[in-house]
């Protein structure tokens, strides 16, 4: 489904395909999305949403096509971009402390050579404020609680203070509060005019929480705005033969209720 862009595109995908190992993860996937958008990047597992990410990335070399971001080359304005890769591909025995890890989201700002300044570690202690984590700015990271560690590095995407933002299944495993805590950071940013994708799991909370959607199952099946695109129809497609994840996504989608809390 490829829907009429009133705004430029941030994201242009045209053609991308990977493999691992000859095997295919993502097959023949364009789209174009507009800037200010909170986007869902939702399928079952295995269905190359965290692939997608990675490759338009760069951080995976794709089989074919091309990516851009702003209508340049990701290398023209890596500094605008911003990434928060899944929890669990961290090594959280480094020793770091919280405040030196959201730091790191300065670097690309830095250079190689140049030591942060008074400014930058003000910076970091501004955004560990606004996710309720300065308290532990001095703590180890393996110190932290699954949540806990997800608002870290959420700090450091927004020290990033990039207009891109991908997130890699942000909600997942943490606790309720850190769970609201992220809810809002993500659409405060969506608010500022920034487009924040994100890998997310649960249709519960869906349809009340992105303006857009990307379906994805190794090919897209649909993108666009939620309203369009979050429908019974395209769920089927989407994930196929599983039919309990299937079977609740129809009903979640039928039931419209208005004003429904993101939990």
């Amino acid at each position: 489904m490829h829907t009429t862009l009133q705004e430029k595109p941030v994201l242009q995908v045209y053609q991308l395909s990977v493999n691992y190992d000859k095997t295919p993860v993502l097959w023949d996937v364009s789209m174009e999305i507009p800037e200010g958008k909170l986007v869902g990047i939702i399928g079952p597992n295995g269905a190359g949403k965290s692939t997608f990410i990675k490759t338009v990335l760069g951080l995976i070399r794709p089989l074919s096509g091309k990516v851009s971001f702003f209508g340049n080359e990701l290398k023209k304005v890596r500094k605008r971009v911003a990434y928060v890769p899944q929890r669990e591909s961290v090594d959280w025995d480094f020793p770091v402390t919280v405040r030196n890890l959201v730091l790191m989201g300065r670097y690309g700002r830095l250079g190689i050579f140049r030591w942060p300044r008074k400014a930058d570690w003000a910076a970091a202690d501004h955004y560990l404020e606004s996710v309720g984590m300065i308290a532990y700015a001095d703590r180890q990271i393996s110190q932290l609680s699954g949540g806990q560690q997800q608002r870290v590095f959420i700090a450091r995407a927004l020290l990033q203070e990039a207009d891109i933002y991908f997130l890699d299944e942000p909600l997942a495993g943490i606790d309720k509060a850190s769970e609201q805590v992220i809810i809002d950071i993500i659409k405060k940013l969506r608010d500022q005019g920034k487009t924040v994708f994100v890998v997310h799991h649960d249709l519960n909370t869906a349809e009340y929480f992105f303006d857009w959607v990307i379906l994805l199952n190794m090919r897209l099946v649909a993108y666009g705005p939620m309203s369009e695109v979050f429908t019974p129809e395209q769920l089927n497609k989407t994930y196929g033969k599983n039919y309990s994840l299937f079977d609740e996504a129809v009903k979640l989608s039928q039931k419209k209720t208005r004003g429904m809390d993101t939990h």
